[in-house]
């Protein structure tokens, strides 16, 4: 195959995927409880290298099994936890640049959500509120109050998990996703059965779609998108690292079909958070920021803009977005 045909082939595959989230962001989540979910049968091997520095730890939520997060106890202060994105090969190392820059000034606490990363990779039900119970078991893990700093996806969790959890005291959210308008016939179509009969589709082929997403000239694809300049090298390389761990394939499917998203983020869960929270974002060729002037409306939220990035603004100006934060949280 040549190359211009292999790029075509992989763009088709990224394409049918769904691998944006703007192509699923109004999909319907659902709401099965964490401890609902049936007992493991996968779990991810213990040979992925460490993505972070610090301690990699374990909690178990009933009925998954482990999920993965990364400990540096060092520093002073309320202790910041990191939550990364949801994509093909979501890992820690998306949060390596805030990790550098707060480890041993603060407590710094990174989570790995279920089916990615370190953290248990069963064939079973993901979910939205699956994800958001290994956040909120993390801060009672902690046993106080946190900030959290998450990233696409990430949000939308982290910011269900704030509207349960009061420990949680600030959010800041990178290049958050939901914040889109609420899609029209597709929604509908979607919210008849939550996203399950895309998933069946997906799933009778996904061994060789998910083979072929994991290649490099695939990954390098997909975060050529959230880089204005070139792709982090040492990202490529653990995005190939943990897309090769066993049941890696599980999780995914359940993005790609659009289950892991709120339909309405913004109406029913960024309008009704009341803790401090702050939006970094520029361009992104995966979400929109349409209601963004709402959002910010609102008394408890403001936004800065991180310029010249696409998405991964932690990687391409880690000044910028460390200089917003520390001064977000230096606000009264």
């Amino acid at each position: 195959m040549t190359s211009s045909r292999l790029r075509r082939a992989v763009t088709l595959s990224l394409l049918l995927a769904g691998l944006t989230v703007g192509a699923v962001a109004a999909a319907q989540a659902a709401q099965t409880p964490a401890a609902a979910t049936t007992a493991a049968t996968t779990v991810a091997a213990p040979t992925l290298r460490p993505a972070l520095g610090g301690e990699r730890r374990f909690l178990t939520l009933p009925g998954f099994g482990r999920v993965a997060y990364y400990a540096d106890p060092r520093g002073e202060g309320r202790p910041l936890v990191l939550t990364v994105s949801v994509n093909a090969a979501a890992s820690a190392y998306e949060m390596k640049p805030l990790w550098d820059a707060f480890a041993g000034t603060r407590p710094v606490y990174a989570l790995e959500w279920p089916g990615f990363g370190s953290s248990d990779r069963p064939d079973v039900k993901y979910t939205s509120a699956l994800m958001t119970g290994a956040l909120t078991a993390l801060v009672a893990e902690l046993g106080s109050e946190v900030d959290i700093v998450a990233l696409s996806l990430g949000s939308e969790f982290a910011a269900r998990a704030a509207l349960q959890e009061p420990r949680i005291r600030s959010l800041a959210l990178i290049s958050p996703s939901g914040l889109g308008q609420p899609r029209g016939g597709t929604q509908r179509a979607t919210n008849e059965d939550g996203g399950q009969t895309l998933y069946n589709r997906l799933n009778t082929f996904s061994t060789p779609l998910y083979a072929l997403l994991r290649t490099r000239i695939s990954i390098e694809y997909f975060l050529s998108r959230s880089f204005r300049g070139p792709v982090d090298q040492g990202l490529v390389n653990y995005s190939m690292d943990t897309t090769r761990q066993p049941g890696a394939k599980y999780a995914p499917l359940y993005f790609i079909s659009g289950q892991l998203f709120t339909a309405d983020a913004y109406g029913d869960l960024y309008s009704r958070l009341t803790v401090p929270t702050l939006v970094l974002y520029d361009r992104d060729a995966f979400v929109s920021f349409d209601r963004l002037p709402q959002f910010t409306a609102q008394p408890s939220v403001r936004a800065v803009r991180i310029e010249g990035t696409d998405g991964l603004p932690q990687f391409e100006k880690t000044g910028a977005v460390v200089e917003a934060l520390r001064a977000f949280w230096a606000l009264p």
